[in-house]
């Protein structure tokens, strides 16, 4: 498995929305292994595909209940509301306060091409949020209050 480099804000490919995975292929297989491989390397807690330059809707996350993988992840209802701080594997040193839902259900496929529900509150709940939100091209920072550097 292969360590991607983290592209970093001011990447052109941070604000695109990424492309549906029209299919899960070895391809798609091999780049949820390696984005895996390189959030924990980064000891994050997620990773969108377009923070490794990919334009595809792909994510992994691991809020420390184990990996999950997500390809082409819709949030289908969100509840409630926490404020806390977040930060970002592409925007180092960079903490803020960012209002999200307390829980979502999120639609998605597994690598399998399975559909899967997920129903998720508090940090894994932040987590999929971010992490989608990645997905079409919105950063935490557009979202944040009281930016700092951390």
């Amino acid at each position: 498995m292969t360590v991607y480099n983290i592209v970093e804000m001011g990447d052109d490919v941070l604000r695109e929305k990424a492309r549906v995975v029209p299919k899960i292929t070895p391809n798609i297989i091999k780049l949820l292994n390696n984005m895996a491989k390189t959030m924990y390397s980064a000891k994050g807690v997620g990773l969108a595909a377009p923070q490794v330059g990919i334009s595809k809707r792909v994510i992994v996350v691991d809020a420390g209940e184990g990996l999950v993988e997500l390809i082409n992840p819709e949030i289908i209802s969100a509840e409630g509301e926490q404020v806390d701080s977040e930060g970002c594997l592409s925007i180092p040193g960079i903490i803020g306060e960012v209002a999200r839902a307390f829980a979502v259900k999120v639609k998605s496929l597994d690598r399998h091409g399975q559909e899967n529900i997920i129903n998720a509150s508090g940090l894994f709940a932040r987590a999929l949020q971010h992490e989608i939100d990645h997905l079409d091209g919105i950063l935490f920072v557009d979202r944040a209050k009281n930016l700092t550097k951390a």
